[in-house]
């Protein structure tokens, strides 16, 4: 494996599975499988199959990057579980990374991030945007007033996929506390 840090990032948040594996500064393995339920047996299995792919093992990784949601609260404890067992067994950090910083991810200036909540809902949180700076819920339709595109749920595709933006965002942060949801 080359000298880069290697960083495995997975989220689970969704209704979906998706692990990338990040070797510098270049994506060199990914995949996104969806799935309603059964992730908590598809991501150690995801996992590995990249590693293989990518020629690396665990031992090789600097650090784990994990989704901490917003989202599905059974799928985000089964992501940052599996993040924090690999972290204690490999001596490796693991870093949490929100959903809306994914979506965030290669947007520069002002935007609003959105995770559907289902029942009408939306998680957000603004980036340049007062009114919206904290995450919050609200209904779909009572958006306040912002600057610049909505990210995610309703509005505009992120730049890069959940899993890819949680590693590039996990490589600049190896010291961040364990994750929590």
């Amino acid at each position: 494996m080359p000298d880069a840090p290697l960083i495995l990032a997975f989220d689970t948040s969704a209704a979906h599975c998706a692990a990338a594996l990040l070797s510098g500064d270049r994506i060199i393995e990914s995949a996104r499988e969806e799935m309603a339920k059964g992730q908590a047996e598809r991501l150690m299995g995801l996992c590995a199959e990249l590693l293989n792919a990518a020629g690396a093992a665990y031992g090789d990784l600097s650090a784990i990057g994990v989704g901490i949601g917003p989202g599905n609260f059974t799928g985000i404890r089964i992501s940052v579980a599996a993040a924090r067992g690999l972290a204690l067994g490999l001596g490796r950090p693991a870093v949490g990374v929100s959903a809306f910083e994914a979506l965030r991810y290669g947007h520069e200036g002002p935007c609003v991030c959105a995770v559907d909540a289902r029942r009408g809902q939306l998680f957000v949180q603004g980036f340049g945007n007062p009114h919206l700076a904290e995450p919050a819920l609200l209904d779909e339709g009572n958006l306040p007033p912002f600057d610049g595109p909505l990210i995610g749920a309703t509005g505009q595709a992120p730049a890069h996929g959940v899993a890819e933006a949680t590693a590039r965002v996990a490589a600049t942060r190896y010291r961040d506390a364990p994750p929590r949801p």
